[in-house]
This record gives C-alpha cells, structure tokens and sequence, in this order.
C-alpha cells in the first residue's frame, strides 16, 4: 500500500515534506527570464529542486492553488511537477482539499487519481460527511495504491472558529472528525500499521497534540505549522509514533530558502537542499 511506502521514506529519508506551493515571486528573476512562459518557469524550477531534494525527503506536496492562479500554463506546470515527482520514484501528495459528495466527489476523484493530475495522495475536507465526502476514493485506496489526508484540525487562527465548536459531552468538533476516520482506517492498514486513510494535523498545540494522537493511533498524518507558521522540531514529536507515522511538510521555508543566502542567491536549489537538511536533522533530533 501507498502508505507503506511512505512509512519507509521516513524511515530511510526523514520527515520532511517539501511544499511546492510556487508562486512566481518565488522564483529568482534571471531564472524566470530565460523561459517563454510562466508556467515553464515554475515547472523547472519545481524540478531543480525535486532533482536537488528527492533523496533527503519523505514526499512533496503540490498546492494547486498557486498553479490554478495562472491558468491553463500553470495545471500544465501543476500536471509536469506530479509527473516527473512520478519519474524521480517520489511520492506526491495533490494538496487540492476537496470536500463534495457523490457524483462530484467522484469526478474529483477521478481527475486527481488518474489521468494529468494523477499524485500519490490527495487532501480532502470531510465537511460534509466521513461516508458521502469520502466514498468515491475509497476504490482507489483498497485497489489503485492511493491515499488521502484528511482535514482534522489545522494550525491558522481561524481554526478555533468551527473546530474548537465542543459537543454536550465536551469534545471539540475536530476530535469527532478525528474518531471517525480513525473507525474508517481500520478497513484500509498497511503492513506498517498506518493507514492509507490519514489526517492533516496541524502544529504546535502540544498537549492537545497528544491526546489527540491517542485517539488517533492508526493514521499517518500530514503535520503543517513548520516554520513559517510557527512550529519547531519539538512541537513535531508528539505526533510521532515510534518516530515515524507522520511527515511535516514546509514550504517557503524551503523553495524560498535561496533569498537568505547573500553570498550566492541564485543557487535556489543547492540552498532548498540545505534547507531540507537542516529541518530534517532537527526533527531527528528532538526525536533522540
């Protein structure tokens, strides 16, 4: 299964997910001159990086935002990015955070699982019911080596807005998410006793963290909140299971990671790589 694959990634490569949420402001301006287009651009310079950091990282993510935000160039670039992470031998996670029912949810499922934007995993908001929001891709889980992550509890602000909501018993609405899909990755566990089913899980809130883990034992999850959002190695660690069951995805802080380096800003890609390094010797760290 998918997430098998994934677990030994972490195992071998570290935590990190490398965020390819590119914007063209990210990209050196002498670089992005020398393309005809933009979506060329993004595309080799998402590929630098991928070449520079596919043997030091667990997984990317691609944030199809950015790419719907340039049009029919920036899904060719969306589409080239998930394609060659493909090629590299690399897993990749279709940030797209869907959340739609039926025939809807099936076409979603269809577009992102196969064909141009096929990835690895894809996110997915269960606002609208674990059963109806999440059945069309369940086929793809038990018989297409894929995977989702599912929105549990998020680290921006607007989160205490609907997911801190507590039941009459006390429980906050993330947690009932939380247990939901917990029941509903029982169906779906890989050798390494995580499921193709997982959560988005955002950090720090430790001692939240942690009671939250417990009830959700089965599920890999994707950890933002690294770094730009606030979270360390050490907020990191309670979502760990035995070190592993986790990846913890940064962003700018890594494709944007050349802007620091005075001495030599045009070599992006060297300096992403350093940057992965960096996080990744810390999370293993603090798991020490």
């Amino acid at each position: 299964m998918i997430v098998d694959r994934l677990f030994e990634a972490v195992k071998n490569q570290g935590h990190v997910c490398v965020g390819l949420d590119t914007e063209l402001s990210y990209l050196p301006e002498s670089f992005s001159e020398a393309f005809l287009t933009r979506g060329e651009a993004i595309f080799q310079f998402n590929k630098e990086i991928i070449d520079k950091t596919s043997d030091i990282t667990a997984c990317y993510k691609v944030q199809i935002a950015y790419y719907e935000a340039l049009g029919l160039e920036g899904l060719k670039a969306y589409s080239n990015t998930l394609r060659y992470i493909k090629q590299k031998g690399a897993i990749s996670i279709g940030d797209i955070k869907r959340g739609d029912i039926q025939k809807t949810a099936e076409m979603y499922a269809k577009a992102h699982f196969e064909g141009d934007f096929e990835g690895d995993f894809v996110t997915l908001n269960a606002y609208m019911g674990i059963n109806d929001s999440l059945e069309p891709y369940l086929n793809y889980i038990a018989n297409k080596d894929k995977g989702i992550f599912v929105l549990i509890r998020t680290s921006n602000q607007g989160a205490k807005d609907f997911q801190y909501i507590r039941d009459q018993k006390g429980a906050f609405l993330y947690t009932k998410v939380g247990e939901k899909l917990q029941q509903l990755a029982q169906q779906y566990l890989g050798e390494c006793g995580f499921s193709s089913i997982g959560g988005v899980v955002g950090c720090p809130n430790n001692e939240e963290g942690i009671q939250l883990r417990n009830q959700i034992n089965n599920l890999f999850l994707l950890i933002p909140g690294y770094g730009a959002q606030g979270g360390g190695a050490k907020d990191v660690v309670p979502y760990l299971i035995n070190g592993n069951g986790g990846v913890v995805n940064s962003s700018r802080g890594i494709i944007t990671a050349y802007k620091n380096d005075l001495t030599n800003p045009i070599d992006f890609a060297e300096a992403s790589r350093k940057a992965v390094l960096r996080m990744r010797d810390e999370i293993w760290g603090a798991i020490q």
